[in-house]
């Protein structure tokens, strides 16, 4: 026992045809103990900032609704019922969950960089990596100290904006020039986050008047989500990877459209034709998700942190739906705009409920981004747990 830390990393090859794969995976973790922190940190991975993600864009959407200008009377009265006081209780607690999980991944880096690295070759691990970005341009765009066109908030574009382009260069670059890496083969739900990194760096390039540079990352962003939207919806190869326990992520397909016609918004100066195309086609999408509810049965079985998939691509449509219902007339535009906002704010707090009572399950031993790699072989398809890295 007192030489345990010594031992070699352990190596289960076990047939995915067998029965007892989920019996034996466990039995032979629970040999090997660790501390907890040590635990923690193999178990976390970029995914989790699903949390941050909600909680950033829920904070944008509560400074946004506070600080809407517009005659249309519902909104005055949704304004009215999200006191100052609320909004900032939110935003620090988004700010504190990022620092936590940032601190704590930059910990995973240091000490479980081979961890790390297969996340980054993972098809949909990688996928995460521009999560912690986004977040952090998401809380930048909601600060109540941070105001665009001033030093600080360009520096912190500029440290927040250069690794999603950094990331932008590396992935994209290897779906068309690595043949073991075309996005055919692993294209999933999760590769619209890239497209969603870039639609926030520009938005809030946008808001500090860098019109260029908020173009130049829409561009980026809205060429991939065409190639992305396309490759998905004719299920090529790679649509097929997805766990059924990461079933939340389709929720990303209306998450992109509506991010685009939030950023296309804060580049025009105006929730224009294109602005509500986008709009139309995110409201499609959602719709059409929320007729098969079958197709979340199963991930739904058990809490896993997954679930915060649903948060931030409702928010995100909440607020596009806001912003189109202070550019039309009439009564339909608002009503559905009320119901998104209450839907989103609903999801928020009952996600923010489910995790409290359930700390314990948000780092399963399961979670198919972590320690697990597929490969193909003579025999059949093998799945290869290394205990350590």
């Amino acid at each position: 026992m007192e030489n345990r830390g010594a031992q070699p990393p352990i190596e289960l090859m076990v047939e995915a045809t067998s029965n007892s794969t989920s019996q034996e995976y466990h039995s032979h973790e629970s040999i090997v103990s660790k501390p907890p922190l040590e635990s923690f940190l193999t178990r976390l991975h970029a995914g989790y900032f699903r949390i941050s993600l909600s909680l950033g864009s829920q904070a944008l959407l509560w400074k946004t609704l506070s600080e809407a200008k517009s005659d249309l009377q519902p909104l005055r009265h949704v304004s009215q019922m999200l006191p100052l006081l609320a909004f900032l209780l939110l935003w620090y607690l988004s700010f504190f969950t990022l620092i936590s999980l940032s601190f704590l991944y930059i910990l995973r880096c240091f000490f479980h960089f081979q961890m790390v690295k297969a996340e980054f070759l993972h098809h949909v691990g990688v996928n995460y990596l521009f999560a912690p970005w986004i977040s952090w341009l998401l809380l930048l765009q909601s600060a109540p100290l941070v105001v665009p066109n001033t030093l600080s908030y360009l520096v912190l574009w500029w440290v927040f904006a250069i690794p999603v382009l950094a990331l932008d260069i590396k992935i994209y670059g290897q779906w068309f020039t690595t043949e073991k890496r075309f996005f055919s083969m692993v294209a999933n739900p999760t590769s619209q986050i890239s497209v969603i990194g870039n639609l926030v760096g520009a938005q809030a390039a946008a808001l500090m008047g860098w019109k260029e540079s908020a173009v130049c990352m829409f561009t980026l962003g809205m060429v991939h989500y065409l190639v992305v939207f396309v490759t998905l919806y004719q299920r090529l190869s790679g649509g097929d990877r997805l766990p059924v326990m990461l079933r939340p992520v389709f929720f990303l397909f209306f998450a992109a459209p509506s991010m685009a016609s939030l950023a296309w918004k804060s580049i025009s100066g105006t929730f224009d034709t294109t602005s509500k195309m986008l709009f139309f086609l995110s409201l499609f999408l959602f719709t059409s998700l929320a007729c098969r509810p079958a197709l979340f049965k199963k991930s739904m079985r058990k809490f896993n942190v997954a679930w915060w998939a649903y948060s931030f691509p409702l928010t995100f449509l909440a607020l596009a739906s806001a912003e189109y219902a202070q550019k039309v007339e009439g009564e339909i535009a608002p009503v559905l705009m009320l119901m998104l906002i209450a839907f989103s704010v609903l999801v928020c707090l009952s996600l923010m409920l489910f995790t409290a009572l359930n700390t314990k399950a948000l780092l399963l031993g399961n979670d198919p981004i972590l320690k697990f790699r597929k490969s193909q072989n003579k025999e059949g398809l093998t799945m290869v747990y290394r205990n350590g890295g």
